[in-house]
């Protein structure tokens, strides 16, 4: 009997890890606050998930951010000055953008030099060496600006042998790892670098372990499904899984393609215009 209850309580925590499964509970929290206009609903719902994860805060729809605030100003308990630290390095990666979440701080007792210094520690935390080397990757990854096929083809061959070492070494390089700006200013989102992989002998190895990285919350599903739609369109030649690019004419079934995304946590298309509107 307790042997069977270890069993299920491991296989309860290996489920409440699953990332796939926290996205599509925001997807679905979102589209009940933003669709059915139910915020006190939202706040119980958003409370519930964020219990069972760690939270992200993820573009657009900014899910925790959007707890907060809506508890705020609901006048429900969000957990206060602990729950706004662990906001703090969800913002951090963006630069310039964080001053506009001071008056919330300070209402809570959190003062603008307390939230830059936190900020400070959570920079000294990123790996260094990972950062000096993708700091030197995404300015490869634009060399000439793309022009030079011949320097193209061997740039993406040294940022491929680049990111199969970090993945073996280090894991997923995200911003909680590496940042968003890096060295010189240079701004570093994953997308575009793994958009360039499409056609080098590692991707397989990138498809197969990016999927992971988005189960373990570390890599953003809109990254993975526009390698693989851009794989699929551009190298294979058939219908892209997830329709990543709408300007193109290969989404054959739109519920099979809504189907795809739901299974790596993202929402589906008719909401894309709305999260981009919000």
């Amino acid at each position: 009997m307790i042997y069977l209850l270890i069993i299920i309580f491991i296989a309860l925590s290996c489920k409440s890890n699953d990332y796939i499964v926290y996205y599509n509970k925001v997807n679905e929290i979102d589209s009940l606050y933003r669709i059915a206009n139910q915020p006190e609903k939202a706040i119980k719902q958003y409370r519930k998930l964020f219990k069972k994860y760690t939270p992200k805060n993820q573009e657009r729809i900014k899910e925790y951010e959007t707890y907060i605030k809506l508890a705020d100003q609901h006048q429900k308990d969000f957990g206060g000055k602990k729950s706004l630290y662990k906001l703090i390095p969800l913002i951090a990666p963006y630069e310039g953008s964080y001053g506009s979440y001071f008056g919330l701080f300070k209402k809570y007792g959190i003062d603008s030099t307390e939230v830059k210094q936190r900020i400070a520690d959570w920079k000294k935390g990123l790996n260094k060496r990972l950062v000096d080397s993708f700091s030197i990757a995404f300015v490869r990854d634009q060399a000439e600006g793309r022009r030079n096929p011949q320097l193209m083809e061997k740039n993406d061959r040294i940022n491929a042998q680049l990111l199969k070492w970090t993945f073996e070494n280090y894991g997923y390089p995200s911003v909680q790892r590496i940042g968003l700006i890096g060295n010189d200013g240079v701004f570093m989102p994953m997308h575009p670098l793994f958009s360039h992989m499409i056609g080098e002998k590692e991707y397989s190895y990138f498809k197969t372990k990016m999927l992971e990285y988005i189960k373990s919350g570390d890599c953003i599903p809109k990254d993975y499904a526009n390698m693989v739609d851009r794989h699929n369109l551009q190298i294979d030649k058939v219908e892209m899984p997830y329709g990543s690019y709408p300007s193109y004419s290969a989404i054959i079934d739109t519920i099979k393609v809504n189907r795809n995304r739901k299974k790596i946590g993202l929402p589906a298309l008719k909401r894309i215009s709305k999260v981009q509107k919000k």
